[in-house]
């Protein structure tokens, strides 16, 4: 699958100066809804592989990065492209939902 794992350390390199836009889903390992979404987030970095990558951010361990992009709820998933932020999605939500909102940010 092509979803990338991130850090504090790492999200600088694998996300905002990513070529591609970036879809990160901000998650932790005790969140009910975050397990939810985990399959449709796989789905969505399976069926537009190199079109988009796909970052997953633990919000425990990764407070820098969570606090920078005011993460209040989650799962919170965030759309970059050319290293900001173009679109946001908060709670679970369909599959076909999710991409109506990412579909409009890929070439």
């Amino acid at each position: 699958m092509a979803i990338v794992h991130v850090s504090d350390a790492t999200f600088k390199s694998e996300v905002l100066d990513s070529e591609q836009p970036v879809l990160v889903d901000f998650w932790a390992t005790w969140c009910g809804p975050c397990r939810m979404v985990a399959p449709v987030v796989e789905e969505i970095a399976g069926e537009n592989e190199g079109k988009l990558k796909v970052a997953k951010l633990d919000v425990d361990q990764n407070v820098m990065v969570s606090s920078e992009y005011r993460i209040m709820s989650i799962p919170t998933l965030m759309v970059f492209k050319g290293g900001k932020v173009v679109d946001k999605l908060v709670g679970f939500m369909p599959k076909d939902a999710m991409m109506n909102v990412i579909g409009k940010h890929l070439s």
